[in-house]
């Protein structure tokens, strides 16, 4: 069987990826799950795959960079007023 990886390049699966995370996120909002809980939730199953795949210091030495890359607004959302 051939793997998704074999079609997809790895921007591509990345945003196939994302597409299928904000659906599954708009799914439980629906359902009445907090963001937060959501959010926390997300963290949490991201950081275990992390871990399964690179090991527990990979994945130490990644999350100490977040600070700095949240801090620089990589992971906010501007939104614009019309």
């Amino acid at each position: 069987m051939e793997e998704a990886s074999d079609h997809y390049s790895d921007q591509e699966q990345k945003r196939a990826a994302l597409g299928h995370i904000k659906e599954a996120w708009a799914e439980a909002w629906a359902d009445g799950i907090d963001g937060d809980c959501l959010a926390q939730a997300s963290l949490f199953c991201a950081l275990t795959e992390l871990v399964a795949t690179y090991g527990e210091d990979a994945t130490a030495r990644f999350a100490e960079g977040l600070p700095k890359r949240i801090a620089a607004g990589e992971f906010s959302i501007v939104l614009s007023r019309q």
